[in-house]
């Protein structure tokens, strides 16, 4: 009802804010399951009004009411929990739902709509009383029934007059005494309340009209809450219908396949204003494709600069110029309603205060109205509801103008000429108008005033049909011959009829014809163009994709070297802070920590990352000075200067020797090396292996006791996969056929470097130290 009643909306800012509805309802259709729920919602504005006005609302009433309560304030905890959503937040904001007269009306009102005894303690006590009174009824009659059965039509009590009755044959209608309420159509049957249920039976027609009135008392007094807060429940049924109507129209734009339009300033001076609506489709083609399987919708292409006044499409006819015109003023009006555009992404167009449109003849016979006469009546109503007065461009009048076959039905010469007077008057009152016309006089306009702008309806004149494509640019040429000259007519009349046309028009159409041809070849080349196009995006992105992915890869490798070198460090060093923990436990010994020393050292030169930070020359360390040795990650004092290449150094407990061009300052200076005297290149051996760091750890050392030689050749072969450095393989003494079987599979194994005794204080011949290869 309330869609049927829609009033366009008459400013800006209305449209783009029932597009913002539109627009969030349409983000929570794709966003939850079902959409938006409108369940137990009810239209309640005419009981409102009742009940504004004193009326008394019905149980049915008054349960619409309480229902609408509860799925109003569902819609609002929908909303309310989703984010970026301001235009429906603001909506619910004010929203009141009034949940204990909600709560009231439930304990009142039952599922059927019927007050419930618990309304009224009065009430309950009046329906106890009618059902011990039935009961007594149907005890009464019960007893009749059997009694005098012979006398009994059919074995069953009834109601006549909501007065309990029985059915009596007539035959035997002095058996039971009574009142007779009704005969049957035969007149065989006799439906009689007898004497001694009389009374029974008006104490229960008592008690009803009890019931009735404490009914009505209750009812009332709903009705009564209900008018306190009249205002506050239209108000809130007017948000319920905003919603519903923005459901409404997000359902029909996401079904049509729509994009939500942009509404764009359209001045001449703006090179970006142009009106935008490509792959346009009408809506009522789309639903009859879809609903009647009809052919396929052929969109349409408007592009209109901001200097074009007027648009002259020119064509055969049936070729869907006024399907155009049509088009396009649904689509103007969808947008200012809030409705989506059935267009291609971005649809963008200017808004306009009126849509005017003169569409079809309005031939009456009962008006004496020919075909031109319906037309000018029209188009004086047009030009009157335009503004008076336009005298320049900022009065021009904002308004859409849709003329179909202007200047028709009368004289061609003075059609023609009345028709080129109309335009060159909208170009300079109104902001924007679309004619169709057969006119030739008015596809020259354009090459007089830049305001003009010619489009076509292109037509095959192979298959004799429209193809409902529109041309831009290019003007309509008259194909009438040539589709006579195709559908057999006499050659001779068309040859009669080419000169009376004359060959100016041959020409013109030749040169329509050529500017046609040119522009299929150009939309070809364009189309290829555009293949082209989208394959290289389609072949950068994967390239991109693939170099993004190796440059992670590459990161993580890096990252996991990175933590693996980390992890050794760590272990290195909590090995020797246990050494230095046993040196303080008891007596340090120099070759103890001399010991530790060198492990670390080598650990150090074959896993510390190889990027330094760059170095400061110029540092020259003297006794006394406080160093850093990177390598070690330890700050240091110097002790003494050995020679030019080495220094004694302490840190902790521990004493060490180090390369003088293996510290630095704590400001990151570093020693300079001298310059070395180029000698002549000698061949010289390969180096040697890279020492492999004999630092012993919990991760690196493997007790194989007490196993099988095939169990530690499985235990062996996962340590040299896993493990980075030398591993130590505790196999002990026994009887030796373990540590044999180790020390045999260790000589075949192709991982395996080398092999050793551990040293006396790691265990000597009962462990064996096994060094990986590379």
């Amino acid at each position: 009802i309330a869609a049927s009643h829609l009033p366009i909306p008459t400013h800006q800012t209305t449209s783009e804010h029932l597009l913002s509805q539109t627009r969030e309802v349409y983000y929570l259709e794709s966003l939850l399951p079902g959409g938006l729920k409108f369940d137990g919602i009810e239209d309640i504005g005419a009981l409102l009004e009742r009940a504004g006005r004193q009326g008394m609302l019905s149980g049915e009433d008054l349960l619409a009411t309480a229902t609408t309560l509860a799925g109003a304030r569902q819609l609002r905890r929908t909303i309310d929990a989703q984010e970026d959503l301001p235009t429906l937040t603001a909506l619910v904001e004010d929203l009141r739902t009034y949940p204990e007269l909600e709560q009231e009306i439930y304990h009142c009102i039952d599922d059927r709509g019927k007050v419930s005894d618990r309304a009224s303690p009065k009430l309950s006590e009046i329906r106890e009383k009618m059902r011990g009174n039935r009961d007594r009824i149907y005890s009464t009659l019960q007893r009749l029934l059997q009694r005098n059965s012979h006398a009994i039509q059919e074995a069953v009590i009834t109601q006549r007059d909501n007065r309990f009755v029985i059915p009596v044959k007539a035959t035997h209608k002095d058996v039971i005494s009574g009142i007779v309420h009704d005969v049957s159509m035969s007149g065989a049957t006799l439906y009689v309340e007898p004497q001694s249920t009389v009374v029974l039976n008006n104490a229960l027609r008592q008690l009803l009209r009890q019931e009735q009135t404490e009914e009505e008392v209750v009812l009332q007094r709903l009705t009564e809450q209900i008018a306190l807060v009249q205002a506050d429940l239209e108000t809130l049924l007017a948000i319920c219908t905003s919603l519903d109507l923005a459901a409404a129209r997000a359902r029909y734009s996401l079904w049509l396949g729509a994009n939500p339009p942009q509404f764009i300033p359209w001045t001449e001076g703006d090179p970006q204003g142009a009106i935008v609506l490509r792959q346009l489709r009408h809506p009522l083609l789309v639903w009859q494709q879809q609903h009647e399987v009809g052919r396929s919708v052929v969109p349409t292409d408007l592009v209109i600069q901001p200097q074009i006044r007027v648009v002259a499409i020119t064509g055969p006819n049936t070729g869907g110029k006024t399907v155009t015109l049509k088009t396009l003023g649904l689509a103007v009006l969808m947008a200012k309603v809030g409705l989506f555009v059935p267009a291609r992404e971005p649809v963008e167009l200017p808004w306009f205060e009126q849509v005017l449109a003169d569409i079809g003849d309005e031939q009456s016979l009962q008006q004496s109205l020919s075909t031109f006469s319906g037309h000018i009546r029209r188009i004086g109503r047009i030009l009157t509801a335009l503004p008076e007065g336009q005298s320049s461009q900022t009065d021009r009048s904002h308004s859409l103008v849709l003329l179909d076959e202007v200047g028709a039905g009368t004289d061609p010469t003075e059609g023609s000429a009345l028709a080129t007077s109309l335009l060159r008057y909208l170009a300079h009152h109104n902001q924007l108008t679309i004619a169709t016309t057969h006119f030739g006089e008015l596809k020259a306009l354009k090459y007089q005033d830049e305001r003009f702008e010619n489009a076509s309806v292109e037509f095959d004149e192979v298959s004799l049909s429209p193809t409902y494509r529109l041309l831009w640019g290019i003007p309509g040429r008259s194909n009438a011959l040539a589709i006579a000259r195709r559908l057999g007519l006499s050659e001779i009349v068309i040859e009669q009829a080419q000169e009376y046309v004359g060959g100016s028009t041959a020409e013109v159409n030749q040169v329509i014809a050529g500017l046609e041809e040119q522009r299929r070849l150009q939309e070809q080349k364009n189309k290829e163009a555009d293949r082209l196009i989208k394959q290289a995006e389609f072949f950068y992105e994967q390239v991109t994709t693939k170099a993004n992915k190796l440059k992670e890869r590459e990161r993580e490798l890096k990252q996991a070297q990175e933590e693996t070198i980390q992890k050794l460090l760590l272990d290195a060093k909590s090995q020797i802070a246990q050494v230095i923990k046993e040196l303080q436990r008891g007596t340090p010994t120099a070759q103890a920590a001399q010991v530790a020393t060198d492990r670390l050292n080598k650990v150090a030169e074959r896993h510390l990352p190889s990027r330094q930070p760059k170095q400061k020359p110029g540092f020259q360390p003297k006794v006394g000075d406080r160093v850093r040795i990177p390598r070690l990650g330890q700050t240091a004092e110097v002790l003494a200067v050995n020679d030019d290449e080495e220094l004694t150094v302490r840190f902790g407990l521990m004493k060490m020797i180090v390369s003088i061009y293996e510290i630095e300052s704590l400001q990151g200076e570093k020693v300079q090396r001298p310059e070395k005297r180029v000698e002549p290149r000698r061949e010289t051996p390969p180096p040697p292996p890279s020492q492999i760091p004999v630092i012993r750890t919990d991760r690196n050392t493997f007790d194989l006791r007490g196993s099988r030689v095939a169990d530690a050749e499985i235990t062996i072969d996962r340590a040299l996969s896993e493990v980075q450095g030398p591993i130590w393989i505790i196999h002990g003494h026994g009887t030796g056929k373990l540590r044999q079987g180790v020390h045999e599979y260790l000589k075949q194994h192709p991982r395996v470097l080398k092999f050793e005794p551990a040293e006396q204080r790691d265990g000597g011949t009962g462990v064996t130290i096994a060094y990986p290869t590379g």
